[in-house]
């Protein structure tokens, strides 16, 4: 009973950050959205992922692999913008007169 509303919960939560992903990589607009966030909250679901298979508790494990898909795609998306925008800053600083 109780690890089926593990696994209810862990759906709800894991699905929540798809539509997210999904308009950061058709937008490309990562502004706004917090580097510092997206690092801390993979580190996180890495440790419960860990945490999950140890444990042996399925819900845990698997809620937190489906919620690292997106959040993977955000967090990359989110630094490649900001490589790209140190690169486009540091050429145009070289090729200024």
């Amino acid at each position: 009973m109780m690890e089926g509303i593990g696994f209810i919960a862990a759906a709800l939560t894991s699905t929540a950050f798809f539509p997210q992903a999904i308009k950061v990589i058709k937008s490309r607009q990562v502004v706004d959205i917090s580097l510092a966030m997206y690092v801390t909250f993979v580190i996180g679901l890495i440790s419960w992922i860990i945490y999950g298979f140890a444990r042996h508790l399925l819900s845990i494990f698997i809620c937190n692999i489906i919620t690292l898909i997106p959040a993977s795609i955000i967090l990359i998306i989110k630094i490649r913008a900001i490589l790209n925008a140190k690169r486009m800053s540091s050429e145009k600083f070289m090729n200024h007169p």
